[in-house]
């Protein structure tokens, strides 16, 4: 059976593969976070697994399985913790878990690994992940790794085409158009059309408090509307993101 997905092979299929066309390995990264009332708690994983694979589909790569599992939610661009469903670990927990999957991929013989994150709050603990597992890669290893949000693969003329009336900004587009337009695309069954608020752009003040104020985020979870998401905005973005990151990939470790 041909598959981009890991966890489809046989360890004897993928170790033939590493060993024979050194292929670059996706490990999407995500979150069970709350996306509104017309979304998955799953979106974050699905969409970074989902733009993982469409990109190993352009140049014979593979996808491990995500991490679902993200960094606590923030008001500003997650929500909050204060939502049933939203289940986040601590910084340590995410840093160890990227650090112990990219020391694993180094012993398989992985010598280019992406990870494609998925859930704002995760970048920075991702980055200390991949450092600490740099250290601990004995020297003279092979491994190589690019870490990337999908998201900064859109363009301008794409957000421009999105949003007619004007971007928000990533933060602000939890559970809006993007994400929904992208699980229009890749997820249709998932998506509640018909439970789509109209709530947002919320208005934060230029600072943070703890414990987090519930009443800084709209009831809904959505920070800005997903009212004009549609699976063809969704297509758009998918073929954009995945030839984009696909030709990162390509340029940065000479992948043919």
């Amino acid at each position: 059976m041909n598959t981009v997905n890991m966890n489809k092979m046989s360890w004897v299929a993928y170790c033939a593969q590493i060993k024979t066309t050194n292929p670059p390995v996706f490990l999407p990264v995500g979150a069970l976070e709350q996306h509104g009332p017309h979304l998955p708690l799953g979106t974050d994983a699905l969409l970074s697994a989902a733009v993982a694979a469409s990109t190993a589909e352009l140049i014979n790569g593979i996808v491990a399985p995500a991490l679902s599992y993200g960094y606590k939610s923030q008001p500003k661009c997650g929500g909050g913790q204060h939502f049933c469903g939203t289940t986040s670990v601590d910084a340590q927990t995410l840093i160890g878990l990227v650090r112990d999957t990219v020391r694993e991929f180094a012993r398989h013989g992985v010598e280019k690994l992406v990870i494609v994150n998925g859930h704002f709050e995760n970048q920075w603990f991702i980055t200390e992940g991949i450092d600490l597992a740099m250290r601990d890669i004995q020297p003279g290893a092979k491994l190589r790794v690019m870490r990337l949000e999908y998201w900064d693969f859109l363009t301008e003329t794409t957000l421009h085409s999105v949003f007619p009336n004007g971007f928000p900004g990533y933060a602000l587009e939890h559970a809006a158009i993007i994400e929904t337009s992208l699980m229009l695309h890749y997820h249709p069954d998932l998506v509640r059309l018909d439970l789509i608020p109209d709530d947002g752009p919320a208005d934060f003040p230029p600072y943070d408090i703890y414990p987090a104020n519930p009443d800084w985020v709209p009831p809904s979870g959505v920070l800005s509307s997903a009212l004009g998401a549609d699976a063809e905005k969704g297509e758009i973005m998918a073929k954009e993101l995945a030839a984009r990151i696909a030709q990162a990939v390509v340029a940065e470790f000479n992948q043919t």
